[in-house]
């Protein structure tokens, strides 16, 4: 079977965009050969990407499709023939069909006889098919940004496309896009190989081509070809090592074609600045490299990646070039770094006051003063449940967290926002308490981050992002679909992360009680149904609990995150157990019997009436129930979920054998209610901890 292999090139494509791209072009030309017909059985797909290209190669690939048979049903067969003659609706679905009416059958369904035929498709040829779909997979692709590069033309892309590779085997697949054909002629490395184009005879060939026009087109190999050059660089200075930066390699992958790299140096007097200066200078705005010692601290040097091997005179002139460029950014640092020393953190607080949060919310100062009101009602709360913490210290980190905005060093390097902050809080002797909770203040900015190691911290960050989202929900701009434009999701995740994570026995609730009493009841109904869904995404995605687990712990609350929490572990221990996955069935059934009753109107008793049980399984039940949720209760309450859980998977033998003698929906209608309110009190009495309704593995 023939190989596939689909290249788009051009201009340099911004690295951030590059990864998410070659998967979604991979996963458009995969469907596209399923969806037609055309993969193989033992296919293999590969993709690269640089800079300059995005590529698929898929081998096993059918040369044709292979012919197909449908059977296709028409109109009544009383409409498509009266007294044994065919009527204008046969002839119409028999053209439509491609067959002669004399083929035509009948064809009993539950709806009466209808007309039918057998259509049989031909097979097309692959390269005539893919010439025609092609293109569209490749222009249906997601870029955050587009533009336009041909005068009058419709067509939007990333960046202008240059030139198309389309081939199956040797054969080139008439595809166009942009005005671009496409044929067998890539293009290698720009500096190091040029302009002449490189021919591919065979899909095979792709990579080994690019590779010897100074092209790594798979971007594992060039980022190993980066980890091993960036270990080999700081093999030559004893005892050291570069920082590692998963991000940053990702980025630098993606900014080369044929990496290399080269180390610098800097004067040791740079480093009496901050560490985190230092390091953002480097990483945020030259993409350097930090090199340590084995200790962690930070040394001398930094290692950049080119996009290009030079000679030995050129790499001097180059790691010159490079320090003479960091050296200039750290001068700057610098002096931001002493000019805002000279007005010290407290005196810049008024100055927020000129600086915007939101047209309609106000100024910083204003969402300052929002938050201390919040942070001194939190850790009211925190100090009533015995929860120590320095309340002063807390009121001067929150009053003080926003005054770096003003700040030089934020304006130049505004991803230090908050480390700043913390920073100069240090430098100016405000304790390290308060140092703490405001570098801190906007960790974790994602789910893999650490949570603030403090609880003044803690409480810091609570307060600043949940007035920022009662503030934007109570102006109607919560999020809507894909949009969210300030990050309301993240600010939300953070939350959830750090009730989970920290300790503090604060609830969602406890949040939300800082809105007001007029007005607040639909914002915070909007907001716990916000948090409701991102400690889902949390439970699902950062913890790995199963989805129905979740489903079935969230139906029973999801107000206190740890306790969420606690019950998905429970549950995961014990949901194997054949017992609890005949409870949960059981508990499904109890829930559509009660659902129709309500329906139809049938009435439940107010409570179980033991002298209306006639069935001995219904009285062992009742019996059961009452005794199982006493102690199910007294579990619960000191959180021993999964002795709970087990206690409740008990009751299995006696749903089983009431369900099995007794009948619910019986005539007597006291005898109903009552039976109703039984099987109610069963759902009720031990769903709690988890609705195991939910629990989809049962059966």
């Amino acid at each position: 079977m023939p190989d596939l292999l689909f290249e788009a090139g051009m201009e340099e494509i911004p690295a951030r965009m590059i990864a998410a791209a070659e998967k979604e072009l991979t996963e458009r030309v995969v469907a596209l050969l399923q969806r037609e017909r055309l993969l193989g059985e033992a296919h293999e797909v590969h993709s690269y990407s640089t800079p300059r290209r995005l590529a698929v190669q898929v081998s096993g690939v059918l040369d044709r499709q292979p012919d197909a048979t449908e059977r296709m049903t028409g109109p009544a067969w009383s409409v498509a023939f009266k007294d044994g003659q065919p009527t204008a609706a046969a002839q119409a679905f028999a053209r439509k069909a491609g067959v002669s009416v004399e083929a035509l059958e009948k064809t009993a369904t539950p709806k009466g006889d209808y007309v039918s035929a057998t259509v049989t498709y031909r097979g097309r040829p692959a390269p005539e098919l893919l010439g025609e779909r092609l293109a569209a997979e490749l222009a249906a692709l997601y870029w955050p940004k587009n533009m336009y590069w041909r005068a009058q033309k419709p067509e939007r892309f990333v960046r202008p496309i240059r030139w198309i590779v389309a081939m199956l085997d040797h054969e080139v697949i008439p595809v166009e896009f942009a005005g671009v054909r496409a044929g067998k002629q890539t293009y290698g490395h720009r500096i190091l190989y040029g302009s002449e184009p490189v021919v591919i005879d065979h899909p095979d060939d792709y990579v080994g081509a690019l590779e010897a026009a100074r092209v790594t087109a798979d971007v594992g190999l060039r980022r190993h070809r980066i980890r091993k050059a960036l270990d080999q660089e700081t093999r030559d200075i004893p005892g050291a090592r570069w920082r590692e930066d998963t991000a940053l390699v990702e980025t630098v992958t993606h900014l080369t074609e044929w990496p290399s790299v080269v180390m610098g140096t800097f004067d040791r007097e740079y480093l009496a600045l901050p560490e985190e200066v230092l390091v953002t200078v480097m990483r945020d705005h030259q993409k350097y490299f930090a090199v340590e010692d084995t200790h962690g601290k930070l040394g001398p040097y930094f290692l950049t990646v080119l996009n290009t091997h030079p000679e030995e005179t050129g790499v001097e002139t180059i790691r010159h070039g490079n320090e003479r460029v960091l050296r200039a950014r750290f001068n700057d640092a610098r002096f931001f770094w002493d000019v805002d020393q000279k007005t010290p953190l407290e005196d810049r607080v008024e100055m927020l006051k000129s600086v915007t949060f939101h047209k309609e919310l106000g100024s910083y100062w204003d969402k300052t003063q929002a938050n201390l009101r919040i942070a001194e009602n939190l850790a009211a709360t925190l100090e009533e449940r015995s929860v120590a913490l320095d309340m002063q210290a807390l009121k001067q980190a929150v009053r003080l967290a926003k005054a770096d905005l003003t700040t030089e060093l934020v304006k130049e390097f505004t991803e230090l926002q908050g480390i700043v902050g913390g920073l100069y809080a240090r430098a100016q002797g405000l304790g390290e308490t308060v140092a703490q909770a405001i570098y801190w203040q906007y960790s974790p900015a994602a789910v893999e981050d650490p949570i603030p190691p403090t609880i003044e911290g803690q409480v810091l960050g609570l307060a600043d992002r949940i007035q920022t989202m009662v503030a934007m929900f109570g102006i109607g701009l919560e999020p809507t679909g894909s949009k969210d434009p300030f990050a309301l999701r993240r600010a939300a995740n953070a939350i959830v992360k750090i009730l989970a994570e920290s300790g503090l026995p604060l609830s969602v609730s406890d949040l939300l009680c800082t809105l007001p009493a007029d007005g607040g009841a639909e914002i915070r109904e909007k907001l716990t149904a916000f948090f409701r869904e991102r400690l889902e995404f949390y439970l699902r995605d950062v913890r790995g609990f199963a989805y129905d687990v979740v489903n079935a712990v969230l139906a029973t609350g999801a107000d206190d995150v740890r306790d969420a929490i606690a019950r998905a572990e429970a549950l995961t221990a014990v949901r194997g157990s054949e017992d609890l996955a005949a409870i949960s069935a059981a508990f499904r059934r109890i829930k559509n019997i009660l659902r129709q009753a309500a329906e139809k109107g049938i009435a439940m008793g107010d409570a179980v009436d033991a002298k209306l049980l006639k069935e001995s399984a219904e009285q062992a039940l009742h019996v059961e129930v009452e005794e199982l949720a006493l102690i199910v209760e007294d579990l619960r309450g000191r959180g021993k979920y999964r002795r709970a859980l087990e206690e409740i998977a008990t009751l299995r033998p006696h749903v089983d054998l009431f369900f099995d003698k007794v009948m619910v929906m019986v005539d007597d209608e006291a005898v109903r209610r009552n039976r109703l309110a039984l099987i109610a009190q069963v759902l009720s009495g031990f769903s709690s901890i988890a609705d195991f309704s939910e629990l989809v593995s049962a059966s």
